[in-house]
C-alpha cells in the first residue's frame, strides 16, 4: 500500500541526504556568545528547503532580539485538515574538540549512520518533513504548515512573543513536533509525556576578597567548598532529588532494563546509578537534578588563596503535572535553607518550560499509528522522555483544539546534545514515509 508514496521518497533520498549533509555543515549554534550569522545562515538554507519543495508561501518570522525561525505553508483541499509540522534548525554547542571522532560540523556518513552535530537533534526532522511534502509531487492531500525554530535549544526564550505575534498564522487542526524519538532502531514511538524545565544560577560568597589559604585557612570557609556543600544536599544518600514539594509519578508502561540504561548512557564501568523506582520513571516522570556548570578559578590559574564567590548552574527537570513556578520556588527555598555558615547566597532564577501529557486519543492519533505500522512493519510503541520542548505545552494552549502529536527520527544511539551525535539513515526513510502516509490518511485519500 501507498507504494508510489514509497517509490518517490527512495527517488527523493541520495538527494536528501545531501541537503542533510549541507545543514549540518552550518554550525548554528543558538546560544550566547556563538556567532548568530550562522543560525540565520541555516534558516535561510532551511527556507530554501521547503520552497524547493513547493509550498506555496515561504518567510521568516522574527522578532527583536531572537534567532529567525522559518515558515512555509500551502493551504488545504476543500473539506481537509491543516496540519503544522515542527522541528527547529539550532544546535548545541559542539563541546570539547577532542571528544568528537570527527569534526563536528563536518558530516560523516559510517555504517549507515551520519555523524554531525544537529544530525539528529533535530536536522534529520527538517529533511523528514521537506521529502514527507515533497513526495506529493505538490499535490497536497492535507493543509501543510511548516514552522522550524531557531531557539529550541536555548529554551525557546523569546516563545511568548514570539506566539503572540504569528499565532494566526501557526493555527492547524493536527500539530506534529518532530523533536523527539524512537524507543528503539525500527521501533516507530509516540512521545506521550515531557518533563519540564527550570534552571538557576546560584552564587555563594564567603568572603569580600580573596585572602591567603594558610593565614586564614582552617577558620575560614572558602566558597567553593561552601558550594560543593550545598550542591550536595540537591540528593539524599541514594540520589533521590531531595528538593521537598516536586511532583512524581511511576511509569509502567515501558521497561528499560539497567543493561539497556548502561548499553545507551556509556558510564564508568562501576558507576552505580541513583533514585528509586523503575529506570523509566526515573527518566521520564519524576524530577532529577543536574549541575550543569560551575564558575571558580580553572586549575591552570589556582594559587593559594581562599576563593571568596563560585557559582553553578542548577538545572532541575520536573515530572508531567508539575508547576515550574512552583518548582523553582521549590529549588529556591532549598538552596537558601541548605547554605552553610552563613555564606551569602544569591539565586537568579533561569528559564523555565512546562511539561506536557498528551492526550492519545482520536483520530490523527489512529492514522499516525496505522502510517507508523505500514512505514516500520512493526506497531508503533508510545513512551514518555525525560527532556523537555516548550513550545509543547505553549502551542498546546493556544490551540487547546488541535491533536498534538510528538514524534522525530531518534534512537538511543542518537547521542544528541552530546559528542559523536549521529543519526540512522534508514529511520530517517522510515520517518519520511510514514509522515507521508499520515498527511495522506488525514486527507482522507484511497491508498494507491
Amino acid at each position: 500500500m501507498h507504494d508510489d508514496l514509497r517509490t518517490a521518497i527512495d527517488r527523493l533520498m541520495p538527494a536528501l541526504l545531501e541537503d542533510l549533509d549541507d545543514l549540518i555543515r552550518i554550525p548554528s549554534v543558538s546560544a550566547p556568545g556563538y556567532d548568530p550569522a550562522e543560525v540565520r545562515r541555516s534558516a535561510e538554507m532551511t527556507l530554501q528547503l521547503l520552497a524547493d519543495a513547493g509550498l506555496e508561501e515561504t518567510r521568516l518570522l522574527e522578532i527583536d532580539g531572537a534567532h529567525p525561525a522559518v515558515y512555509a505553508a500551502s493551504p488545504a483541499p476543500p473539506g481537509a485538515p491543516t496540519v503544522l509540522l515542527y522541528a527547529h534548525h539550532d544546535v548545541q554547542p559542539p563541546g570539547p574538540a577532542a571528544e568528537w571522532e570527527t569534526p563536528a560540523f563536518e558530516p560523516i556518513h559510517r555504517d549507515g549512520r551520519v555523524f554531525g552535530r544537529g544530525s539528529s537533534d533535530d536536522k534529520a526532522n527538517i529533511v523528514v518533513h521537506v521529502g514527507a511534502i515533497k513526495s506529493f509531487s505538490g499535490t497536497l492531500p492535507v493543509g501543510v504548515k511548516v514552522l522550524v525554530e531557531g531557539e529550541e535549544e536555548i529554551g525557546s526564550a523569546h516563545l511568548g512573543r514570539f506566539l503572540e505575534t504569528y499565532q494566526d498564522l501557526l493555527a492547524a487542526d493536527v500539530i506534529v513536533i518532530a523533536d523527539a524519538g524512537n524507543w528503539e532502531l525500527g521501533i516507530p514511538t509516540l512521545t506521550t509525556s515531557l518533563r519540564g524545565l527550570v534552571d538557576c544560577v546560584v552564587e555563594v560568597r564567603t568572603l569580600r576578597y580573596a585572602v591567603h589559604s594558610g593565614g586564614f585557612g582552617g577558620a575560614v570557609p572558602d566558597a567553593i567548598t561552601t558550594l560543593a556543600r550545598l550542591l550536595g544536599t540537591l540528593h539524599d544518600a541514594g540520589g533521590e532529588v531531595a528538593v521537598a514539594g516536586l511532583a512524581a509519578t511511576d511509569e509502567t508502561t515501558l521497561h528499560l532494563s539497567e543493561q539497556e540504561l548502561r548499553a545507551q548512557a556509556e558510564p564508568v564501568d562501576d558507576l552505580e546509578l541513583i533514585g528509586t523506582g523503575s529506570i523509566t520513571s526515573r527518566l521520564w516522570t519524576k524530577p532529577a537534578i543536574s549541575v550543569v556548570a560551575i564558575d571558580c578559578p580553572p586549575i591552570s590559574e589556582a594559587i593559594n588563596q581562599l576563593v571568596p564567590v563560585a557559582r553553578a548552574k542548577v538545572s532541575l527537570r520536573i515530572a508531567p503535572g508539575d508547576d515550574p513556578h512552583r518548582a523553582m520556588e521549590a529549588l529556591q527555598s532549598h538552596l537558601e535553607d541548605n547554605v552553610e555558615w552563613g555564606a551569602e547566597i544569591t539565586i537568579t532564577p533561569g528559564a523555565t518550560g512546562d511539561a506536557f501529557a498528551g492526550d492519545t486519543e482520536g483520530r490523527a492519533y489512529d492514522m499516525f499509528r496505522e502510517a507508523f505500522s505500514e512505514a516500520y512493519a512493526t506497531p508503533a510503541a508510545e513512551m514518555g522522555i525525560g527532556g523537555s520542548i516548550p513550545f509543547v505545552a505553549d502551542l498546546a494552549e493556544r490551540f487547546p483544539e488541535a491533536s498534538i502529536l510528538l514524534t522525530g527520527v531518534a534512537d538511543p544511539a542518537s547521542r544528541a546534545h552530546g559528542p559523536n551525535e549521529s543519526q540512522d539513515l534508514n529511520e530517517i526513510r522510515n520517518g519520511m514515509l510514514a509522515e507521508a502516509i499520515a498527511l495522506r490518511l488525514l486527507g482522507g485519500q484511497t491508498q494507491t
